[in-house]
């Protein structure tokens, strides 16, 4: 069920009727488990199992982990409840990718092999929920967090539709006490939930839609572009899949916030980062400070030596890279983004190096540049075609006849490009502006949503395109 349907609005209106017309929370928590199992079932009734056995798992590891009192006990529940977890991802995500390797590496040391493909599916948003139930496992080990004892709550936790497939990645600490309360809809909160379920439909079906098909004629075509053509078409890219992803958590988020329930924020305005750490600071942060936390750390962190805080920063990113899909060009994405972080605290961050403040255009201006590189790797999986974009990225040729033929089939790219840039700096020079907005009277905010409203009807893309993360 996309969140850029029709079928979701009904849904989402059902929810909103039940839940202003049960005061029990007992009675709102079934239902609500039940509307999310409901919304997922919509993408397929297979998905469904897979999702209750990672609740299982993480349910009965988690109090078996605070009901043993040997400590040896408690490490060995720890690893069966991480076990479970990586096994569910690694089987449904990872098992052809390791087949192709493993064939690969045969054939190379000239051992050919006919493996075949397994026809395995991979359930939408495992690599989500999976990454939040190994949190929730290691925070009761760790003893941040006590386990809770209502099976329907934590499946609520782990299930709960408006994060399910594409994040952002809640904290148990974070979430579950939130449903120890009545859920409650409240003015303050429909007006705020709707104000971001409306600004990411508009950066969804206006901006990233309407990108879609230029990147794809500017990637998927003949190698004969322009290096011109090349970094409109990758700042194309940049943008589409911010407002792609970006819009969808402003949905899941507006969308929990009408209902009485906060989630963390996922984004920063990350396109203003003036160095790679500080990217990462403000792009999908729920999965960065995961990695951070539940990855780097573990492997040493900044407690180790600098030749150490290295290694786990690039295995970090190796595994950040990995989670986004079984793949070389991901693994590659995510050991490059680890070169750039390597080289930001080497170079700037530990000696100071351009520091001040009125270098900050320029850092701003090359941390897109090489996010745009990096960006190049994520879409592009064959190594040939990669290689190519990359040097006209680096080394620059100029023509204007492909430049002019694209843009003339597709005379929208630069009006919605300008049209981003614009409502992005408007929204990060205003800081809240959703707060703001949310704030006017009722009938300016309903007028309000109502330009928002036929901007979606009249500049909406002529094809609707599933979420760039729903992939992961």
């Amino acid at each position: 069920m996309l969140f850029n349907s029709f079928h979701y609005f009904v849904f989402f209106i059902l929810v909103l009727l039940f839940l202003d017309t049960v005061r029990r929370k007992e009675f709102q928590h079934s239902f609500l488990l039940i509307a999310s199992y409901y919304f997922y079932w919509a993408f397929s009734a297979s998905y469904v199992l897979v999702l209750v056995l990672s609740t299982l798992i993480a349910f009965y590891s988690g109090k078996a982990i605070v009901e043993v009192a040997s400590p040896r006990w408690r490490k060995s529940w720890l690893i069966v409840g991480l076990v479970g977890q990586l096994g569910l991802l690694g089987y449904f995500k990872y098992t052809n990718f390791a087949i192709s390797g493993f064939t690969s590496f045969l054939s190379s040391i000239g051992f050919e092999s006919a493996t075949p493909h397994l026809n395995i599916i991979l359930p939408v948003g495992i690599s989500f929920y999976t990454f939040m139930a190994i949190g929730y496992i290691v925070d009761v080990y760790l003893g941040r967090f006590q386990p809770v004892d209502s099976l329907k709550t934590f499946a609520l936790y782990l299930s709960f539709f408006p994060h399910l497939v594409a994040g952002p990645i809640l904290r148990a600490p974070e979430f579950l006490p939130q449903l120890r309360r009545t859920l409650t809809l409240s003015a303050e909160n429909i007006r705020t939930g709707f104000t971001l379920i409306l600004i990411g439909l508009l950066k969804k079906i206006i901006i990233a839609d309407n990108l879609s098909g230029f990147v794809q004629k500017t990637f998927n075509g003949d190698l004969t572009q322009d290096s011109l053509v090349v970094f409109i078409g990758i700042v194309a890219f940049a943008v589409q899949i911010y407002c792609d992803f970006s819009g969808y958590t402003d949905i899941a988020i507006g969308s929990a916030r009408v209902l009485g329930l906060e989630f963390p924020g996922n984004f920063a305005h990350p396109y203003f980062a003036t160095n790679i750490t500080e990217f990462w600071q403000r792009w999908h942060i729920s999965l960065s400070t995961w990695l951070r936390d539940y990855v780097y750390f573990p492997l040493g962190g900044n407690r180790r030596n600098k030749s150490r805080r290295y290694i786990s920063l690039l295995l970090t990113m190796a595994i950040c890279g990995l989670w986004h899909g079984a793949s070389w060009n991901f693994l590659i994405w995510g050991i490059y983004q680890g070169v750039l972080l390597v080289a930001h605290r080497s170079l700037f961050f530990e000696n100071g190096f351009m520091n001040d403040s009125r270098w900050n255009p320029v850092k701003i201006l090359a941390t897109f540049y090489l996010t745009c590189i990096g960006w190049l790797i994520f879409i592009i999986p064959d190594p040939p075609k990669l290689i190519f974009y990359i040097k006209k990225m680096l080394f620059w040729d100029l023509q204007s006849s492909g430049l002019n033929s694209l843009l003339n089939g597709y005379p929208k790219v630069m009006v919605v490009l300008s049209i981003f840039i614009v409502a992005h700096l408007i929204s990060y020079w205003a800081k809240d502006l959703v707060q703001t907005l949310a704030s006017l009277r009722p009938a300016s905010w309903a007028v309000c949503m109502t330009i928002g409203a036929i901007g979606l009807f009249f500049l909406a893309a002529s094809t609707q395109q599933s979420f760039i993360y729903f992939q992961f």
